[in-house]
């Protein structure tokens, strides 16, 4: 198929009739330009970012996950959707001589990204930041598959402002309609809009019906690879500017890269959806958002026992003073029994028997009593 012209109008004749998209794939003219595509991803992006933000505590995790994660997810998810491209495109980036014309491998202004290379990223960037958190490396994974799925979903129109990503020609009802660089018009699927969808109904159906009955961490992202493998398999042959797997060839027919990828995901998945649910059940309990609830209720119950303990520490310490206490009142009376020198009552002279010149010394009635001893 020819290519297309830049900015080829864009008309839907079976649905729309003569009415004519005619807007720019570039937004701006500053320096390389910037293009709707950027912008729109971007979007998807923030909307995606958005969403795992606001359903983050259903999966047991912090904000500081989920933003470590897109900070070093988007870098890496824009590098690894390059190398994936011109790792299956390199001839596109040789020299006559076959030397590899470095400076073009990087012009990412140029075109050349592919989602399965920010996927593959993205779960890289996941694993490594789960490990450094110290997190359940699938209970971020599904969640971020639903903004994987949000990201897709917006993202694809920006191949529709490009002129890309669209099929085989077709005469069905909502056939695009596109120019080429020859002027000539052709009529095709607009498999943009097909991935666009089949990703906004696989989100419905993760955010809906398949979280909310979750047996097991990884079922969302067992889900996720089921359902956009089995989609994109059967988009991707309707496409027609495929990756291809090298110069290998099946019954004589090139290998799409995309649709290879997509077979292994969808058995992948279906075997590890098997397995966890059939052959070795979870307990709910095993969520990694229950056991932080679980531990989080440990947590608080241990909070509310301290003061408790608090409470009865100066009980104790009351009855230790009270104690403290009368031990020097009764120390004052021993020491008055055993105080050295003091003569004993039987050796105290009666008053009768004391000498008439001491009579008024000790008076009787002025014994001196038991505290004052102590002074």
């Amino acid at each position: 198929m020819e290519r297309i012209m830049t900015d080829s109008p864009i008309r839907f004749p079976g649905l729309f009739g003569d009415w004519t998209f005619t807007a720019p794939s570039k937004a701006l003219n500053i320096g390389h330009g910037i293009y709707w595509y950027g912008i729109i991803i971007a979007v998807g992006l923030v909307l995606a970012l958005a969403f795992c933000m606001r359903r983050r505590r259903q999966y047991g995790l912090k904000e500081d996950d989920i933003l470590d994660t897109v900070l070093w997810g988007i870098p890496f998810g824009i590098i690894g959707a390059r190398l994936y491209y011109v790792i299956f495109y390199l001839d596109l980036y040789r020299n006559a001589d076959g030397s590899i014309q470095w400076s073009r491998t990087y012009a990412i202004w140029d075109g050349g990204l592919a989602i399965y290379g920010t996927v593959i990223a993205v779960v890289i960037v996941a694993l490594c930041v789960s490990r450094a958190r110290k997190f359940k490396f699938f209970a971020l994974m599904d969640l971020v598959v639903m903004g994987l799925l949000i990201g897709q979903a917006v993202g694809r129109w920006g191949n529709f402002m490009n002129r890309e990503a669209f099929g085989v020609e077709t005469t069905l009802p909502w056939r695009m309609q596109l120019t080429t660089v020859t002027g000539q018009l052709i009529e095709v699927h607009p498999t943009f809009l097909y991935e666009s969808l089949w990703n906004l109904l696989g989100l419905i159906l993760i955010a809906t019906v398949v979280s909310k009955a979750r047996r097991f961490d990884g079922e969302n992202t067992c889900f996720y690879f089921l359902w956009y493998g089995f989609g994109r398999f059967w988009i991707e042959g309707l496409r027609t500017d495929s990756l291809y797997l090298f110069n290998w060839t099946i019954a004589g027919e090139p290998i799409r890269v995309s649709q290879a990828l997509s077979l292994v995901m969808v058995v992948l998945s279906l075997f590890m959806l098997l397995y966890h649910i059939k052959l070795r059940p979870h307990s709910r309990d095993e969520l990694y958002v229950n056991m932080v609830a679980a531990r989080e209720a440990a947590a608080a119950a241990a909070a509310e026992d301290a003061p408790a303990a608090d409470d009865e520490a100066p009980a104790a310490g009351t009855e230790d003073t009270a104690t403290a206490a009368e031990a020097p009142a009764e120390a004052p009376a021993a020491a008055e029994e055993e105080r050295p020198g003091a003569p004993a009552e039987s050796e105290i002279p009666a008053d009768d028997e004391a000498p008439a010149d001491e009579e008024t010394a000790v008076p009787a009635e002025t014994d001196t009593p038991a505290a004052g001893a102590a002074d």
